[in-house]
């Protein structure tokens, strides 16, 4: 399964590229997305390079898109007409949807999140619209993978992993990384 992880503007660098990192080291192929450009900066100024711009990705081929959060970064992927199609065309086609931090509020807004269980930073659970909120700090709720925060990010990128190459893959690169 490929997975697309979609950097906007504002980004949160620890969420997005852990998920590459670990993704990437479990054998998974991870495009980088770029949803305002070929070069997108962080909430903090970092500056990465992209694999592709978000417009230009075959999305049939894909299997799961991530939503990283970071301020302004969560306003410009809900901005973003591309993002909303792609995220309400997975959810048709039971196809897996994660997002970490304010990224989950997203996923709230473009009305997915109804009758699931979710997480997400403190504060932004009014946007969680009909789910369930959990003080869990990694859920899966059917094909929703919803993170905490930052401070999740691991153990967020990890259950990706697990999800889609299974829990001994997980396993491997937990320990390969020295992940109690």
């Amino acid at each position: 399964m490929k997975v697309v992880v979609f950097f906007a503007t504002g980004y949160e660098e620890v969420e997005a590229l852990s998920v590459v990192d670990i993704l990437r080291r479990g054998g998974v192929e991870v495009i980088m997305a770029g949803v305002d450009g070929d070069v997108v900066s962080s909430a903090r100024g970092i500056k990465v390079q992209m694999d592709q711009k978000a417009e230009d990705i075959n999305y049939d081929e894909i299997g799961m898109v991530v939503l990283p959060g970071g301020l302004p970064g969560v306003d410009n992927l809900f901005a973003s007409e591309l993002v909303k199609a792609r995220v309400l065309e997975f959810k048709s086609a039971d196809k897996w949807i994660a997002a970490i931090c304010a990224g989950p509020s997203v996923l709230g807004k473009f009305g997915i999140l109804e009758g699931e269980k979710a997480t997400c930073y403190p504060g932004f659970e009014q946007f969680l619209y009909g789910a369930t909120h959990s003080e869990e700090r990694t859920v899966v709720s059917n094909k929703i993978v919803t993170g905490i925060g930052a401070g999740a990010s691991l153990e967020f990128a990890l259950k990706l992993l697990e999800v889609v190459k299974g829990v001994d893959k997980a396993e491997e690169i937990k320990g390969a990384m020295l992940i109690k």
